[in-house]
């Protein structure tokens, strides 16, 4: 999986659409009220620049946050110090998490484990989760589905622009539903601008795949959503929010 260390540089800048705040509400409201469940000690899985992290931490959650980029780390522990938190951050991939204790929740959003491409270490990564999970937990992850993958990514390329920025976004599509993604960074410095590059794939599953994957680790998977939706996906869904439960 990538580092992201130059896109560390302006990841909050360019998902500025993400709507953090109603992802933070969501995740606290669609467990409470449709799963029973109080989210005690919460796991940001693959908590990028700590911006949900942090969200969380403000609405009370008792939670810390992973990612296997350093680079997206050191912005998450800048941004927790600018607010006065002391919140803990691992430096670890997510199919080689490895905690100090247990967990009450566990929460991977954003598409995290799309990026997992090889299939022993999608079902490496829900084994790690399942190890620190207390019986009765819940894992909330998202998933890009394969809907997204062949219709909206497929072979599309996608321009982004702010002030700090200029992003070229451009996908290739290969074998299992992989997409692989180079983006292009264009930045100025006075009259000229400089171009850095990112290279990543992403892998959409099936649900049939990723309900047998959590079974297998003592998972069930007790709700399929829209993103950001209480209710069952569409078939047009670009985005699946999944409730496994701990048993």
């Amino acid at each position: 999986m990538p580092s992201y260390e130059f896109f560390a540089r302006f990841y909050d800048s360019l998902t500025d659409n993400v709507e953090y705040e109603q992802r933070a509400d969501y995740i606290i409201n669609l467990l409470r009220e449709n799963h029973n469940h109080q989210m005690g000690l919460t796991l940001d899985l693959a908590c990028g620049t700590g911006t949900l992290t942090l969200l969380l931490k403000e609405k009370g959650i008792d939670v810390f946050g992973v990612d296997g980029s350093c680079e997206m780390l050191s912005v998450a522990q800048q941004k927790s110090y600018e607010k006065g938190f002391n919140t803990l951050f691992l430096c670890q991939k997510m199919d080689e998490l490895d905690l100090y204790g247990t967990i009450d929740t566990c929460v991977c959003t954003l598409d995290s484990l799309n990026h997992i491409v090889d299939e022993k270490a999608f079902e490496k990564a829900i084994e790690r989760v399942s190890v620190f999970m207390n019986k009765g937990g819940c894992f909330l992850f998202d998933l890009n589905t394969i809907y997204k993958h062949r219709e909206v990514l497929a072979d599309n390329s996608f321009v982004f622009e702010n002030d700090e920025v200029f992003c070229v976004w451009q996908n290739t599509p290969a074998d299992n539903d992989i997409v692989e993604i180079d983006l292009d960074f264009f930045v100025r410095y006075n009259d000229t601008y400089k171009r850095y590059s990112e290279f990543f794939r992403e892998r959409a599953y099936s649900l049939e795949f990723v309900k047998k994957t959590l079974e297998k680790y003592s998972f069930s998977m007790e709700g399929v959503y829209g993103d950001l939706s209480y209710s069952s996906p569409k078939d047009d869904e670009e985005r699946v929010i999944i409730v496994a439960r701990k048993v």
